[in-house]
């Protein structure tokens, strides 16, 4: 039994249990612990084995995996509108947050104190990002095939070809190479969920065609969120090189120094790191570029819950799925690694962001959490500040 019955949470249970969850989850995969130490072992809302399903389906689809995670609860205990108030319950805190620090930057970036915090904390998003790579590599690559789907992928994403590309050819390349045969039994579509996710599309069609009717800019920035949120199999941080690709490489509203100072302040940021999208809409549009980038940003990742569901275990059923799944994992790695090169080339280099690159790549490899790393960044920035 999914829910227990002596605690079957109301609404309001759910809203205030995922925005307290929201508020606190640093650390990267520590959020998935934490989010299941609520809802497994304290409240007893789900029981291990329905969680692990979620996350593991989650997992291989893109989006922000622990906004996904946080739906699919949400829909196991309460239906849709269960789904719907975790997700937006959970995602609150982080966007209320990224916005007070967006525009807190707008207005003090130029101070040189604040300045040499972000200059080291940029030598700290280099560690994490590469040892996102490491990560991603050491639990995707099984063979040789892996890795030169990672090494092709890498080198198509130098040419800067389009990152939507880039997954193609690594999918069809799994579906070639990948020697991978995991499959799952087959359980019952759920006809009302898929129903529900033909209504949203439907709306998410139509405010985009208003948009592109009254508004060209709104509506660039709001398919630049979707697709960077429809392409981002890995997690948040495997939609660093699509964000980085599209407002620096190909619209050019940003450099590189601003999209790492905005990649930052998302990893400071409790949720996802993808809710940089609120940053770098109120930077360009202030503060309606805000909430569309971030409405938009996550719009896919409820999207492509709500319609895979029904249809996931199926799926993967078929080793086909799972080679193309694959393939497009692997490809991340390389795409990781080409946005560790981009950031590492932007930073001047010295003995002290040499060692605090290193200390905190470590430190990253030991699984000490994230958030005590950035925190020991901007002190020992502030330090180095005074001295």
């Amino acid at each position: 039994m999914l829910i227990n019955q002596k605690e079957n949470p109301s609404y309001l249970d759910l809203f205030r249990s995922f925005f307290w969850m929201g508020l606190t989850a640093f650390g990267g995969l520590a959020m998935f612990a934490q989010v299941r130490k609520n809802v497994v072992d304290k409240k007893k809302w789900l029981d291990s084995n329905t969680f692990d399903s979620g996350l593991a389906l989650c997992q291989v689809i893109p989006g922000a995996i622990i906004m996904q995670l946080v739906a699919y609860i949400g829909l196991k205990l309460k239906g849709i509108r269960g789904a719907v108030v975790c997700f937006i319950g959970f995602g609150l805190p982080a966007f209320l947050i990224m916005f007070i620090l967006s525009v807190l930057y707008k207005h003090t970036k130029n101070i040189s104190g604040v300045e040499l915090v972000l200059t080291g904390l940029r030598v700290i998003i280099v560690a994490i990002v590469a040892n996102a790579a490491y990560i991603f590599g050491k639990k995707n690559f099984r063979n040789v095939n892996d890795w030169i789907i990672s090494a092709v992928a890498a080198g198509l994403f130098l040419t800067r070809l389009h990152p939507a590309l880039v997954l193609l050819i690594a999918g069809l390349s799994g579906l070639l190479l990948s020697r991978k045969e995991l499959s799952l039994s087959e359980k019952s579509v759920k006809s009302r969920t898929f129903w529900f996710f033909l209504m949203v599309l439907f709306l998410t069609g139509i405010s985009i065609l208003i948009l592109f009717i009254f508004d060209r800019g709104y509506f660039i920035l709001a398919t630049i969120m979707l697709r960077i949120d429809l392409f981002s199999f890995g997690g948040g941080l495997a939609s660093m090189p699509i964000m980085y690709h599209e407002l620096v490489d190909l619209y050019g509203w940003f450099d590189a120094h601003t999209f790492m100072d905005g990649a930052i302040l998302g990893q400071v940021t409790p949720g996802s790191i993808i809710i940089a999208a609120t940053f770098f809409g109120y930077m360009h549009f202030g503060i309606f570029g805000s909430l569309l980038a971030t409405i938009y940003v996550f719009t896919p990742s409820f999207l492509i819950l709500m319609g895979t569901i029904p249809f996931f275990d199926k799926l993967r059923t078929y080793p086909q799925f799972n080679k193309v799944i694959n393939g497009i994992l692997c490809s991340f790695v390389g795409l990781l690694v080409i946005v560790t090169y981009r950031f590492t080339i932007c930073i001047h280099w010295n003995l002290f962001n040499i060692l605090l690159a290193l200390v905190a790549f470590v430190l990253l490899v030991s699984k000490v959490d994230i958030i005590w790393i950035v925190l020991g960044g901007i002190i020992v920035s502030i330090l180095i500040q005074w001295l």
